[in-house]
């Protein structure tokens, strides 16, 4: 591995640089694997298998010591585990370090796909909370969408905007989350692609970028809102000198952070307004490179919802009410609504956000999409089976790890069982999706742009 002469020369002066074992880290060949686990879905760690060893500044980030094959691991499909890298697990002792996650809170993840960092936010905040997971490119926002369905939680509204748009947001948010596109330096070990890609020319120009989005962001920000930014780049021009254009342009502090000195991260201060930042080094942590940075907004106003014309979906009747309800959890303080023939259930306290959010954005996803009620019964969907407020007395067929990856790949499952009509299909008690059971068949509901498609070797 080749690394770019004048990534190097431009790193010479910055705190913590080794150049030495910056070059030997990344010509090691070494491959390092984490994956976060799911709170809200129980599932036994599976220690001997994969040695798993904790990742110090996650809760429940775990390094492994071998890669499997995801694809063939049910849980993975069943949303009990995440596969992010550990460096940016970080964002967990950001925020909560920077604001108290008790409360209900805003929170916009701004350039959310895949999603490693929305399901990490989604983990930590309250059931009152709400996170808004937005994603710019298109073809990004079906992977972001699909992540946090397997994910599970309610709370979540997945939007496909630009970050102009949330001009329109003025003093919403408590939080806002910027994990900027960049000219990508830090994941040159795990992706040697982005060597060829690299330059001087392309650092300037995700530099621009990463100001115009920010600047973008800015106003949807409430007074001592915190934005969180961060880069999965070396470059100076990317990291802290845009805390030192954040500084000279808008009214806000820097945020220092606490810091394990067993975990080798490097704080680093900014050459003109001193803003903090923190350089992860692969030669350093057990993780790649990666820049994070928390500042505080000092000016705006506390927000206030404005008038909205009739809103844009229907309540339940009393008989789909009560339809809805049979396949909830009986303690989910949700709401329920209907937007052309499909039922979504919100968290309660959410409905004037959902309502609001729909006037000024376009939304991907809200809440838990459950189905489709007629008359006497729930069509459900797939989001449905894998969200947290499933009604747990909701019939289920265990399957075994060949059943369930038959399942997965949409095939025929074969099973012996007494039961009939709509059941979730289950491995080792982890949700994967629906089947009807019907006299002669089981009709396999996984959805099909979802399925399996390789082969295992």
């Amino acid at each position: 591995m080749q690394i770019p002469e004048k990534l190097l020369q431009s790193l010479q002066n910055i705190k913590g640089f080794d150049e030495k074992e910056f070059i030997k880290t990344h010509q090691s060949g070494e491959q390092i694997t984490s994956i976060r686990f799911n709170p809200q879905k129980t599932y036994h760690l599976p220690l001997n298998t994969y040695h798993l060893q904790p990742v110090p500044w996650s809760s429940h980030g775990y390094y492994l010591s071998e890669r499997p094959s995801f694809t063939f691991d049910p849980f993975f499909h069943a949303g009990a585990y995440y596969v992010q890298e550990a460096s940016s697990m970080f964002l967990e002792q950001v925020l909560k370090q920077t604001i108290d996650l008790s409360k209900p809170l805003r929170i916009l993840d701004l350039c959310a796909a895949p999603g490693g960092k929305s399901t990490l936010i989604q983990s930590l905040i309250s059931k009152e909370s709400l996170l808004v997971s937005n994603e710019t490119i298109k073809s990004r926002v079906h992977v972001l969408t699909e992540n946090l369905t397997k994910w599970g939680g309610e709370n979540v509204i997945v939007t496909h905007n630009d970050p102009k748009d949330f001009a329109r947001l003025e003093n919403y948010f408590d939080v806002i989350v910027v994990d900027a596109p960049c000219s990508g330096s830090g994941l040159f070990r795990r992706d040697a692609e982005a060597i060829n890609e690299w330059s001087e020319e392309n650092v300037n120009l995700c530099s621009q970028r990463q100001q115009r989005i920010l600047a973008d962001a800015w106003q949807s920000l409430k007074q001592d809102g915190i934005l969180i930014y961060s880069t999965c780049s070396y470059s100076k021009e990317e990291d802290e000198d845009i805390l030192d254009w954040l500084s000279g342009m808008f009214a806000l502090t820097s945020i220092q952070l606490q810091l394990d000195d067993n975990w080798n991260i490097i704080e680093t201060i900014s050459e003109k307004l001193n803003g903090y930042g923190y350089r992860f080094y692969p030669d350093k942590v057990k993780g790649e490179g990666f820049f994070i940075a928390a500042l505080k907004k000092k000016d705006g106003e506390e927000f206030s919802f404005p008038k909205i014309k009739k809103p844009n979906f229907e309540k339940l009747t009393k008989n789909e009410e009560a339809i809805a309800r049979e396949w909830i959890r009986d303690d989910a303080n949700i709401i329920s609504i209907k937007k052309e023939n499909l039922v979504y259930a919100l968290p309660a306290n959410s409905l004037n956000d959902f309502n609001f959010l729909q006037s000024s954005l376009y939304i991907k996803k809200a809440g838990i999409l459950l189905g489709q009620i007629t008359s006497h019964e729930l069509i459900p969907e797939h989001e449905f089976a894998l969200s947290n407020m499933i009604n747990p007395k909701i019939n289920s067929v265990e399957l075994s790890k060949e059943q369930a990856i038959n399942y997965l790949r949409k095939e025929e499952v074969k099973i012996d069982t007494n039961l009939k009509g709509w059941a979730i299909a289950k491995y080792e008690n982890q949700n994967l999706g629906w089947m009807k059971i019907l006299q002669n068949r089981i009709n396999n509901y996984y959805p099909s742009s979802w399925r399996i498609l390789k082969r295992e070797d």
